[in-house]
C-alpha cells in the first residue's frame, strides 16, 4: 500500500512565484553558501567575468554583500512577487530551498513574524 502525503500549499514550489522573498533575507546563523558555478552563472548573466562578479557582489569568498535589512543584493524591492533581479542565474541553493520540504517561513510563525516586517518595509 503506498501512503500518500496530503498536500500542502508550503511545499508546493509553484507557490515560490508568487512569494514576496522571505528566503531572500538573511536571519540569525543561516547564510548563504556561493560555490564557483554559481559565480560563473551570475557571471555568464551579466557580461562580466567571473573576478569582477567576486569584487562587485560578494561580501566574503563564499556570500553575496546583504543590504542593511539583511536582504539579498539582488532582491528587487520594486514589487510585491518574483523579486529576484537574477532569477534565472540564481545560485543552486537558492534554487534548491526549501530542499523538499515545507516552506519555514509559512510553517513557523516565529520566522515569519521576523522577516515579514522587513519585507514591509523594503516595499514601502
Amino acid at each position: 500500500m503506498i501512503r500518500q502525503e496530503s498536500y500542502c500549499l508550503s511545499r508546493n514550489k509553484t507557490f515560490c512565484s508568487f512569494c514576496p522573498g522571505f528566503c531572500c533575507y538573511k536571519t540569525g546563523s543561516a547564510s548563504l553558501y556561493i560555490m564557483a558555478s554559481d559565480i560563473n552563472r551570475i557571471a555568464r548573466h551579466f557580461g562580466l567575468t567571473d573576478g569582477e562578479v567576486r569584487k562587485r557582489f560578494m561580501a566574503s569568498r563564499s556570500t553575496f554583500k546583504t543590504r542593511s535589512d539583511g536582504s539579498c543584493i539582488f532582491l528587487s524591492n520594486d514589487r510585491l512577487c518574483r523579486r529576484c533581479s537574477i532569477h534565472a542565474a540564481r545560485p543552486a541553493q537558492c534554487r534548491d530551498f526549501p530542499y523538499d520540504r515545507s516552506c519555514p517561513y509559512l510553517e513557523n510563525e516565529d520566522l515569519l513574524a521576523v522577516i515579514q516586517p522587513k519585507i514591509e518595509r523594503a516595499l514601502l
